[in-house]
């Protein structure tokens, strides 16, 4: 099925950096909107990471399922005491809620075997 986009529907990035100093202030970038959430040693990077990669919640959501992951792989070991981890739990707990959520949303999602 063929993609539809009306004008300036699709995704549009734009970083205006201008020749002079009279920006730079603002950082190099000037537009109608911008947004800048917290201090980032290497902003270009952290940037093209969530253009290119996934966005933050994707990248939580994959360390998130991984954890998960592990958290039940140590739990089917006797001598592994974490099912009594109140971090532990409030995690299940979210990982439920989470999971709840997806598939409301019909989004796959990684559902805590015990809680």
């Amino acid at each position: 099925m063929p993609v539809f986009k009306l004008p300036l529907s699709g995704d549009v990035v734009q970083t205006i950096k201008p020749i002079t100093s009279f920006f730079s202030p603002a950082g190099g970038r000037f537009g109608l909107v911008n947004i800048t959430i917290g201090q980032s040693s290497a902003p270009e990077v952290e940037g093209d990471v969530l253009s290119d990669v996934a966005s933050y919640g994707k990248q939580i959501g994959q360390i998130a399922d991984a954890l998960l992951a592990v958290i039940e792989h140590l739990e089917v070991h006797p001598e592994n005491v974490i099912g009594d981890n109140k971090a532990i739990a409030a995690f299940k707990d979210m990982m439920h809620a989470v999971a709840t959520v997806k598939e409301r949303h019909n989004r796959k999602a990684c559902r805590p075997k015990r809680r």
